[in-house]
């Protein structure tokens, strides 16, 4: 299990990954562009991945322009295996060490990862669409 920094040639696989998922599914998978991916990857912010056998399982993008998480995503077949809170920290500690602005995601409601988001400390601080918003301050992680 390796942990590094995104890449842009990282880009295809971690659309299948995004793609993957059961919970918090795109409703039309050609939304999200690569493009998207790069700009948050390069100009925004940066991003790590989880790879197994040379193939992301697992990534995370944190988006410095907008101060939130726009993508922690998991293959659901390496579920349960600590992957998403290794990419979570690793996504955090390098945030919270390029600013002290609180942090904000948003994610939908009775998932998986509402349940994640509250057990690793965020607070819901109300709605952003149809979605539970999530906040983690510069002190909560600290203490965490």
């Amino acid at each position: 299990m390796i942990f590094r920094e995104a890449k842009i040639d990282d880009i295809r696989q971690m659309q299948i990954v995004r793609n993957s998922v059961k919970e918090n599914q795109l409703s039309d998978p050609d939304v999200v562009k690569d493009k998207d991916y790069e700009i948050y990857l390069t100009d925004n912010g940066k991003g790590w991945v989880c790879e197994i056998d040379n193939e992301i399982v697992g990534f995370a993008i944190v988006d410095l322009v907008g101060n939130n998480i726009w993508a922690l995503f998991l293959n659901p077949e390496f579920e349960n295996q600590g992957i998403g809170k290794q990419l979570h920290n690793i996504m955090l500690d390098w945030y919270f060490q390029q600013t002290e602005n609180p942090v904000w995601l948003g994610t939908s409601p009775n998932t998986r990862a509402e349940k994640f988001y509250r057990s690793s400390g965020w607070e819901e601080i109300g709605t952003h669409g149809k979605e539970i918003k999530f906040q983690m301050t510069w002190k909560q992680w600290g203490n965490l």
